[in-house]
């Protein structure tokens, strides 16, 4: 599709607008305009960017660019979109009709060959070609991202969002069995800013939690599993073992962060963090309340 030569106005990287954490999805009356209630999505989160000559980087949380590892949207973007579009979402694999992380973490070889499909659910616009949209309150960025995927299907697609609250709730309830986390509230008269924000609520299902990473276990190269500290001061080891992938990503974040080799009298050898990052954990019942780590947070 050849869609001229329009002006690219923002590139990578890009600092994104992070929700803050809260208990309760606040009243539609709760601030100055209302709000909009999207589902809050098991993915990866991405800054999918068109640039000229075909190009498309898709920004990661560390500012990597993931198209190499999702060559079907690297390509469906760059066919339906003009350069210059820039979209906020979130990269989602889907197995037997629910969301699944993990399969994110497999090769684009393997999801392919066990039918895993990948989609990306956009559910803000930055920019257009020619134009940053970022300083436009959220209702119209909704309505252009809209008109921008008039015209175009799955695997790219607008979040599930409502203006209602009780339709919200509804889903925060019904809808966890299909791999939805919970419910993101957003201000609709909220400009796109860096860093976190009030303004974006995020309410998570309760096993699912922060924490803080106070080290890592295994080689600093290679970590194996990570020394958490939930919000009840409970100090734990995570388990299962790191995938490869995790364990990459794990090591670049904690690179010249580590202190020598320590031991624990309750969990081993580890190496412990000049200071705390926060990470993502999902909780198991039983009573040795094992944690598992799902990926490390931005702040807020």
């Amino acid at each position: 599709m050849d869609h001229g030569a329009p002006e690219v106005v923002l590139r990578p990287p890009v600092d994104v607008m992070r929700p803050r954490r809260a208990d309760e999805i606040p009243a539609q009356g709760g601030t100055p305009g209302g709000y909009q209630y999207s589902l809050k999505l098991d993915g990866f989160r991405a800054l999918a960017f068109v640039l000229d000559g075909g190009r498309v980087f898709l920004q990661s949380r560390s500012r990597r660019d993931l198209a190499g590892e999702f060559p079907e949207i690297r390509a469906h973007l760059r066919t339906c979109l003009p350069p210059g579009t820039v979209l906020d979402g979130e990269l989602c694999a889907y197995r037997e009709g629910r969301l699944s992380f993990t399969d994110l973490l497999r090769s684009p070889g393997d999801r392919a060959q066990a039918g895993v499909a990948v989609s990306y659910i956009a559910f803000d616009l930055l920019a257009l070609p020619g134009r940053d949209v970022r300083a436009l309150p959220l209702r119209d960025r909704w309505d252009l991202l809209g008109a921008a995927l008039q015209d175009v299907g799955p695997p790219l697609q607008r979040v599930l969002a409502t203006l209602d609250e009780e339709t919200a709730r509804g889903w925060f309830r019904d809808l966890r069995p299909v791999g939805v986390e919970g419910i993101v509230a957003k201000a609709l008269d909220s400009p796109y800013r860096p860093g976190g924000t009030w303004a974006w609520k995020k309410i998570r299902h309760a096993d699912t939690r922060d924490a803080a990473l106070l080290g890592v276990f295994g080689p600093a190269e290679r970590p194996q599993a990570l020394l958490v500290q939930l919000p009840d001061e409970r100090i734990l080891k995570t388990s299962p073992r790191l995938t490869a992938v995790q364990s990459r990503q794990v090591a670049e974040l904690v690179s010249g962060r580590l202190g020598p080799p320590t031991a624990d009298p309750d969990h081993g050898l580890v190496r412990m963090l000049t200071g705390p990052l926060l990470v993502e954990l999902r909780e198991t019942a039983g009573r040795h309340g094992t944690a598992r780590f799902v990926r490390v947070r931005s702040e807020g």
